[in-house]
């Protein structure tokens, strides 16, 4: 943020909005107080649009439902146990929720709700000044009484009240912190990371489907390497992700390996510069497998004799340990495999820059990889992280290669839908059999002579399949 002059410039576009006057004259009329409030502030302020709008208001959830049924598209009270109506009002997504207060109890992974009265109380509860900021409707008064405008205009991030207080209130703040400080690129205030630092165990009251959540908004933000750090030396992250602070591996006078930490973060951000390239836009899968992908280093960290260090068999180990881990945060299954996949492959392209593949081992990697390869090709590339010119051109220029071979056969041979030559009916017809193992594994023949030999086409696949069968 470069000026109050222009905050307000960029406020003043959102005050202009008809979505704003109408919800605000609504609830007046009706008796009731009703403010912008929030990220929907700081984000206008940022010149960033939110996808929602959020509100607070004196009225409670029954009493926000009448006011808003006869003026929006579509209401849901989803959220109406925590005292939260949304709605759809013209192309506006809204959310208006009752003066509040929460807390945790101190063994309780879910936040107790009791209603507030005013509009002062409500802001002091919320969790950073920058977020503390209000807009009352619908005369448009800004109402900052903690100062979030100097701190947002500062790329400060600090509770309105005690960092403690605040902490202890909703622990997930702690990880929100972090994520804000990646995704805006805030400092963190020292006491309020003071805070983090001291309460991080708190963090494990809350569930895992909200640790998820933050986290996945954490390495979708523009500078997720600053958010990672943060959690790192608050220490959160050996509560939500334990496998980061291990890779900073000890490093004895007599063995010397890369920095393992550092070289994870280098691909983090690299993986995010190759997301341009490859028409890729803030994808999760990729982020995440980049900064996992070395995870199982620590487990299989061995110290050879002259001074090496191998590391046999990491790719396997970090997929493994990656799954666990993304099971425990509650992660989708198709997620979860999607970056195992990746990481189980993200050595192959090595092979590769030390000698030319065969037209057969590139089918095998554009098969293995399937629908991520754009992604592996991302991910490999950014692992290059050496300091070696020469060397990180030779990689460069290898994977150029490759990619232009897979695009080659690619085009000859419809890479990206290989099948075998014959079907199962095909097989069945041909071999006289009935639905089967026996079929499968025919399938499974065919399908590796596809990929040893390209396409052969049904006449010489037939005959490859008698003799087959027959050496059975």
């Amino acid at each position: 943020m470069e000026s109050v002059a222009q905050a307000m410039l960029n406020l003043q576009q959102v005050t202009d909005s008809e979505t704003l006057k109408k919800l605000g004259t609504a609830f007046q009329d009706a008796g009731f107080e009703l403010a912008l409030v929030g990220g929907s502030v700081r984000d206008a302020f940022l010149g960033r649009k939110s996808p929602d709008l959020d509100f607070t208001t004196s009225a409670k959830p029954q009493q926000t439902q009448k006011i808003l049924k006869p003026l929006v598209d579509a209401i849901w009270d989803i959220g109406k146990e925590f005292g939260t109506i949304g709605a759809k009002l013209g192309e506006d997504t809204i959310e208006i929720t009752t003066y509040r207060a929460e807390a945790y109890d101190p063994d309780s992974r879910k936040p107790m709700v009791a209603f507030g009265d005013n509009l002062a109380d409500d802001l002091v509860r919320r969790d950073f000044t920058v977020n503390s900021m209000a807009l009352r409707l619908p005369d448009m008064v800004f109402v900052d009484p903690h100062d979030g405008l100097t701190d947002l205009i500062a790329g400060v991030l600090r509770t309105p009240g005690k960092p403690e207080d605040s902490f202890s209130d909703d622990p997930l703040r702690m990880l929100r912190a972090a994520r804000f400080a990646g995704q805006f690129a805030f400092e963190i205030e020292s006491a309020t990371f003071k805070a983090m630092t001291e309460m991080a165990a708190r963090l494990e009251i809350v569930s895992a489907e909200r640790v998820q959540a933050e986290f996945v908004k954490l390495m979708k933000g523009a500078h997720p390497r600053l958010g990672l750090e943060a959690l790192v030396d608050s220490g959160l992250a050996a509560i939500v992700l334990p496998e980061l602070p291990a890779l900073r591996l000890e490093v004895d006078e007599h063995h010397h390996h890369k920095d393992v930490y550092e070289h994870t973060l280098t691909v983090v951000d690299q993986a995010i510069d190759y997301e341009r390239d490859y028409g890729l836009d803030s994808d999760f899968v990729l982020r995440f497998a980049a900064l996992m992908h070395d995870i199982g280093k620590p487990a299989t960290r061995r110290l050879e004799p002259g001074g090496a260090v191998t590391f046999y068999n990491h790719d396997l180990v970090g997929a493994r340990l990656a799954t666990k881990r993304m099971k425990a945060l509650r992660f989708d299954n198709e997620t979860t495999k999607d970056v195992a996949r990746l990481i189980e492959l993200h050595l192959r392209f090595f092979g590769y820059s030390d000698s030319a593949w065969t037209d057969s081992a590139i089918r095998r990697y554009v098969r293995d990889a399937d629908g991520l390869l754009t992604r592996l090709h991302a991910l490999t590339r950014a692992d290059v992280t050496t300091r070696n010119k020469r060397k990180a051109d030779r990689l460069a220029h290898a994977y150029d290669d490759l990619e232009a071979r897979i695009a080659q056969i690619s085009e000859e041979e419809e890479l990206n839908a290989i099948r075998p030559d014959l079907d199962g009916e095909d097989i069945m017809r041909i071999l006289d059999l009935k639905p089967s193992r026996e079929v499968g594994e025919a399938y499974k023949f065919l399908l590796e002579l596809r990929l040893d030999s390209g396409p052969l086409g049904a006449e010489q696949a037939e005959k490859r399949l008698l003799e087959w069968w027959a050496s059975r």
